[in-house]
């Protein structure tokens, strides 16, 4: 017997290679015509230009591991986020830091003034914040929050930033330094070739069966064990109720030279119905300046309907019950694990997904040696 993955994402591939280089046979799927989910990256045909089709990703981690295995895969070149942000029709930099707030209220602060002066806009009554509008008031203050969250936050999930977890809001810094890279992690990156190419590579060992545009609901074999990465209501037909997720919509447009000059460029005012545009050339600054024209995406955020790409875990207090019901049939469940963004229904950033896949293959193979049984979920999903 071999072992079936599920899904060609990253967690799929990378628990795919561990099992093929210690010996295994391993069956992987994926419905889509193409490996890396929604990694998914080729080149324009019209412009040349390398697009990220199913929104940008762009890779940051402190994990080496992690850093270690990706550059195994594939050339990651030196690359820098830095967000530019539209609010009440000016142009600002994101994540809030010194030039913004010196931009904003129009001042020359320094930053201990500049500490001082937001502390005393901010919310100081609150001191447990309970949700992401709490948590942007006792932050950062009301000006500043209207300008820059109420509106993209509202967009983005749907609801009302008063409905939306604080701790949402805990990911984004505010800084009283000029520093405008968006993530602060020690190795930041976007690869050379795409992510597509990386995946293709990982999978490049004696063992592995790649069968696309092919379901697991229309296998009919056995295996040792399933690696479940798909939804993980799916896996049980939907059978207590679908879990919310959030989807995006992309208007792709083609333009001549540089069209906003940046790699991303948010929207915040709430009239404006996109979240954010993005300029594909601009992810790969080594290559920028060679391309005549340019890709652009608009992107429209909405809730996920049964035949849509998920892609945000929406985890209110709904879901989240319905979450636990599905844990426990999961557990009850023989020879299937649950893995990633979508089997364990949670916000992951890439470098998580990657960490915790080598990690899990780390176990398994482990059990593999000794014996042992596969867990359920290699870490708790709920």
């Amino acid at each position: 017997m071999r072992y079936c993955i599920v899904g060609a994402g990253f967690s799929g591939a990378i628990m795919a290679r561990a099992l093929a280089e210690a010996g295994h046979k391993v069956l992987l799927l994926d419905e889509r015509p193409h490996v890396a989910g929604n990694c998914h990256t080729s080149r324009d045909g019209e412009t040349g230009v390398m697009v990220h089709r199913f929104g940008p990703h762009i890779f940051h981690t402190a994990d080496e591991r992690a850093w270690t295995y990706i550059n195994r895969f594939g050339v990651m070149k030196p690359y820098v986020n830095r967000v530019k942000a539209q609010s009440q029709g000016r142009i600002y930099s994101l994540p809030i830091n010194l030039m913004t707030i010196n931009q904003f209220f129009g001042t020359t602060l320094r930053p201990d003034e500049a500490r001082q002066f937001i502390a005393a806009r901010a919310d100081q009554s609150i001191t447990a914040p309970q949700s992401f509008e709490e948590q942007a008031l006792s932050m950062i203050g009301p000006e500043l929050y209207r300008a820059f969250f109420h509106g993209y936050t509202k967009k983005q999930w749907g609801v009302s930033p008063t409905e939306l977890p604080a701790s949402i809001l805990k990911r984004l810094p505010v800084r009283f330094n000029y520093d405008d890279n968006y993530f602060s992690h020690p190795w930041q990156g976007m690869p050379q070739d795409g992510y597509t190419a990386i995946i293709e590579n990982i999978l490049k060992a004696e063992g592995i069966e790649l069968r696309l545009g092919q379901s697991f609901e229309t296998v009919d074999e056995r295996f040792a064990h399933v690696f479940y990465t798909g939804p993980i209501d799916r896996y049980f037909s939907y059978s207590l109720g679908r879990l919310g997720y959030r989807t995006l919509d992309f208007e792709a447009f083609v333009a001549d030279g540089d069209y906003q000059g940046t790699a991303v460029m948010n929207y915040c005012d709430e009239t404006v119905p996109y979240t954010r545009i993005t300029e594909h050339k601009h992810f790969a600054p080594w290559e920028q300046d060679r391309f005549t024209r340019t890709v652009c995406f608009r992107e429209y955020s909405r809730q996920a309907g049964a035949d849509d790409v998920p892609y945000y875990p929406i985890r209110q207090v709904g879901e989240k019950a319905l979450l636990t019901r599905y844990i426990e049939r999961a557990r009850a469940a023989p020879g299937v694990s649950f893995m990633g963004r979508l089997g364990t229904y949670r916000y992951l950033d890439m470098d998580v997904t990657i960490s915790e896949a080598l990690a899990a293959s780390d176990r398994v193979l482990d059990i593999a040696r000794q014996g042992g049984v596969i867990p359920t979920f290699f870490v708790d999903p709920s």
